[in-house]
């Protein structure tokens, strides 16, 4: 299968076009839907397709992994996806996608795989409420393909968090956190639910107010709705918003656009973006800085991210290069 699968850097170009590609992919037929629902991933995540090697089944792991495989000298934790999305399947999954996330490797075991498949962010939906609890609470996104089918994109940085978290070490990641010395107010945009809430509790401890939105167009509205507002009340917004952190892949626009929409408005001017992503190739940073963003900060470190925020709202450093 080494053919399926092309550079994620040369996929990175269609980002600044809020464009994307999906994998598609089976996890069996759901007994108790009687359905085999197609599923999607984002390619930038995907760094590899193949068959199911020997699983080496390992003691003392998390709830959800089915044990290690071994890829190039490399150990990877492997789950069942459908385990996770809580759905009662007999079919034996064929089919390995190894994930990356901030260098991070994880294999997800499925039934099948379809195709790859190019779309718009701005088909990518966010799922209606009565669908936003289903599989596990792992859905964060639909899309309708052409034939009518419906693929739902799953929030496979919830899986990995799933698998790796204990209280115990999340309490520690939060404890060194700086406080900042004035009050700070930012707006932050991501679609997944885990990243949300690490955000959170990361500007809680450092004590910055924040305005939060689920994707990028939802920010871009509150956005120009801030700005229509200060421009009403004759003062810069730079005054009431002090940073904007971004997600790069999210439904409807991606972090890329947002970021070139904030930089092409005068009314925007002087605030910086900060670029939050698990994606890990060089090229999305070059994609970054090539849209305007001002910084780039990997996902998932409560301490990288407090060290650059207080780096944007308090030092006033450079960019990172």
């Amino acid at each position: 299968m080494s053919q399926f699968m092309q550079s994620v850097d040369d996929r990175t170009r269609m980002a600044g076009a809020n464009r994307l590609e999906i994998l598609l992919f089976s996890l069996g037929l759901d007994k108790k839907t009687g359905r085999e629902e197609v599923f999607g991933i984002n390619v930038f995540k995907v760094r590899e397709v193949l068959n199911v090697p020997e699983i080496t089944r390992a003691p003392d792991v998390a709830a959800g992994i089915e044990g290690m495989v071994s890829l190039r000298g490399e150990m990877v934790p492997v789950i069942n996806l459908a385990h996770f999305c809580e759905m009662d399947v007999e079919e034996k999954p064929d089919i390995l996608i190894i994930s990356e996330y901030n260098k991070t490797l994880l294999g997800l075991l499925v039934h099948s795989v379809e195709h790859i498949l190019r779309m718009e962010w701005s088909q990518i939906k966010a799922p209606p409420t009565i669908m936003a609890n289903r599989l596990g609470g792992l859905l964060t996104a639909v899309s309708e393909l052409d034939d009518g089918r419906i693929v739902m994109i799953l929030d496979v940085e919830k899986v990995l968090a799933s698998v790796s978290e204990n209280d115990e070490d999340e309490q520690a990641m939060f404890e060194d956190i700086q406080a900042v010395s004035t009050p700070k107010m930012i707006l932050f945009a991501d679609d997944s639910s885990v990243a949300r809430k690490q955000i959170s509790k990361t500007l809680d401890a450092m004590g910055i107010k924040y305005i939060s939105a689920k994707n990028g167009l939802e920010a871009w509205e509150k956005l120009k709705e801030l700005a229509d507002r200060a421009t009403a009340n004759g003062i810069h917004l730079k005054d009431h918003i002090q940073a904007v952190l971004t997600d790069v892949e999210m439904p409807e626009m991606d972090g890329y656009v947002l970021t070139k929409n904030i930089k092409e408005d005068s009314r925007l001017k002087g605030i910086p973006v900060i670029m939050h992503s698990s994606l890990s190739a060089d090229a999305n940073i070059t994609m970054g800085k090539a849209v305007g963003a001002d910084y780039y900060v990997p996902k998932f470190n409560p301490e990288d991210l407090s060290k650059m925020m207080f780096q944007v709202l308090e030092d006033g450093a450079s960019k990172t290069s």
